[in-house]
């Protein structure tokens, strides 16, 4: 009897032990460790290519200075422009920094004149970096966004060619204008129309954030193959469309951009020398 009680007690023991081994490869999936000992986070399960409308967003510069593209007078951009290709989980949260390899702008010298016009920073501040310190916004986009793209994008200039070319392909400016949706800063737009011309053109819900009721970026969502897909929280139910857009009101807006720094006698925003910034 002591023999069969001693039996059973180690295959429970053994049971435990494979339990917490599967558990422990489970883990070990989700977040394994780096060569150096660093933890290297997961894969990403989509990408999400956020752009910003400059009309909206440059109605917030207080100063101007060479890299912002608010401040190019009549050169300013008047399209949807790219904040960035962003890889994401589809539980909300987001890989960030995977790598130590530093943004290097020799590498993507051929790209520069259509990265200055459709990728331009729309701002004077400089984002943090990966490793403290401040840094350029391309090089804020790759060191936190293209490095943990890799798998998929490769190398720091795959990176930004690729999001050039979806950008090119799925064209929302171009969608909306020919639905009607133009810049105006008199005209308020329902929602559910701009949401309904992107779907039909790409078959697949966005996500829209605005500001004090006027569109400031748009978020369009694809599989790993580059496939559109519903942004996280969206489906191409009304419910699903308002939830994933609920910064924005019924009706919004698109402002007309309105000329900053060059050329622009009225404006009161001062020219800063990038240097003290």
């Amino acid at each position: 009897m002591a023999i069969l009680s001693a039996k059973l007690v180690s295959s429970a023991a053994l049971a435990l032990i494979l339990v917490a081994a599967s558990l422990c490869l489970i883990e070990a999936k989700q977040f394994e460790i780096g060569s150096r000992g660093r933890p290297r986070q997961r894969e990403f399960d989509y990408f999400d290519l956020a752009l910003q409308w400059p009309g909206t967003y440059c109605q917030r510069t207080r100063y101007c200075c060479p890299n912002n593209a608010c401040c190019r007078g009549s050169n300013s951009p008047t399209v949807f422009t790219i904040h960035g290709l962003w890889p994401d989980y589809n539980d909300g949260s987001w890989p960030a920094c995977c790598t130590k390899k530093n943004f290097d702008e020799k590498e993507i010298s051929t790209l520069l004149d259509p990265l200055e016009k459709y990728w331009p920073s729309l701002s004077c501040g400089k984002p943090s970096s990966c490793r403290g310190g401040k840094g350029s916004f391309w090089g804020h986009e790759w060191e936190k966004h293209g490095t943990c793209s890799a798998p998929v994008t490769g190398d720091e200039y795959n990176y930004f060619l690729t999001t050039l070319n979806v950008y090119f392909k799925y064209n929302v400016t171009k969608v909306l204008n020919e639905a009607g949706y133009v810049p105006s800063n008199t005209e308020k737009y329902p929602l559910g129309g701009i949401v309904s011309a992107i779907q039909n053109a790409f078959h697949a819900t966005p996500k829209l954030v605005c500001r004090n009721g006027a569109v400031e970026e748009l978020h369009l969502c694809f599989y790993k193959d580059f496939k559109p897909r519903d942004c996280a929280g969206g489906s191409s139910s009304s419910n699903d469309m308002l939830f994933s857009s609920s910064s924005c009101p019924s009706y919004i807006s698109l402002p007309a951009y309105a000329s900053l720094g060059a050329g622009n006698v009225e404006s009161e925003v001062s020219w800063v020398p990038e240097d003290v910034l």
